[in-house]
């Protein structure tokens, strides 16, 4: 009786434990789904944004190939309007051949007419290398700025080209606080990485703008409106720029638009959010450009 208590007890207390250590096993494996399920998640929303990224580089590029390709077809007319004037220009000469006689005055029009096809025709060429340089420039800029910045929020900043200028857009919750123009914390980390880009082109010039919604200001202290609101934001944003980014001031303007001008519309609380914006502009370093077309 004594053994076979001692066998009872004994396999009774094996099964114990063999419960205790599956519940264990059992915990462990499911904090082990949990991690693995996490890092899942996070590597989707890593994948996502990467995405977005591409995206935004192939807009970028499907741009710039289409202003490229509307200024070559210029740049083909009036190579066809040089070679219509060249043509021309041989059949009066060869009609001239057949004259005795050709004034002073005839030649030295003649003359003058081809000098002006000449200078027409490396004009052309001298333009279409500024365009690519441009082109080129504005281009790596974008994304060097877009790989600075390219772990934050794509819906609170946004850059783009138009027209040749580069525009950086932050909405003011990444800077200021709502009705405020004192720089929030968040902010350094913002303009940190922008200036980082800028401080690498000491010769580039920006402007810094302050934008608002249509909300009238309401507040207390100096400020009188929106004006005053989108005034200070800016300067806030550019003393940042130069006190703790190192810019140089003398390429740096401050300018307020308050609500008037708007990229999206007042009517509903996005379009409000969008309004409410700080814009740097890379200003066009137009005499670098017009150098190019200087006769050598």
């Amino acid at each position: 009786m004594k053994i076979q208590h001692l066998i009872l007890t004994g396999m009774t207390a094996a099964l114990l434990l063999s419960a205790c250590v599956s519940k264990k096993v059992l915990k462990s494996e499911q904090l082990r789904y949990v991690t693995l399920e996490s890092q899942y998640t996070s590597l989707q929303t890593q994948y996502a944004k990467l995405q977005d990224d591409l995206r935004n580089c192939n807009d970028l590029t499907a741009e710039s190939a289409r202003k490229k390709a509307q200024l070559e077809t210029e740049i083909e007319h009036l190579k066809k309007q040089v070679d219509y004037l060249k043509e021309n220009n041989n059949v009066a000469l060869k009609q001239l051949e057949s004259l005795s006689v050709i004034t002073g005055s005839q030649a030295e029009s003649i003359k003058k007419s081809l000098d002006n096809i000449g200078a027409k025709d490396a004009y052309i060429q001298n333009l279409q290398t500024a365009i690519n340089r441009k082109d080129s420039l504005n281009m790596a800029l974008v994304m060097n700025l877009k790989g600075a910045i390219g772990n934050l929020d794509d819906k609170d900043i946004n850059i783009k080209v138009d027209k040749g200028v580069v525009y950086i857009d932050i909405s003011d919750k990444l800077l200021f606080k709502s009705g405020s123009y004192d720089i929030s914390d968040r902010a350094g980390e913002v303009l940190g990485k922008v200036a980082l880009v800028l401080k690498n082109q000491p010769n580039i010039e920006f402007m810094v703008e302050g934008h608002t919604d249509n909300v009238a200001y309401k507040g207390a202290g100096v400020l009188l409106d929106n004006w005053d609101l989108s005034v200070k934001r800016a300067t806030a944003v550019v003393r940042v720029l130069q006190s703790r980014y190192g810019l140089n001031p003398a390429n740096i303007t401050a300018a307020g638009k308050s609500e008037y001008k708007p990229v999206a519309d007042n009517a509903t609380a996005d379009g409000k959010a969008a309004n409410r914006r700080t814009r740097i502009v890379i200003l066009p370093q137009l005499d670098q450009f017009f150098k190019l077309l200087e006769t050598k």
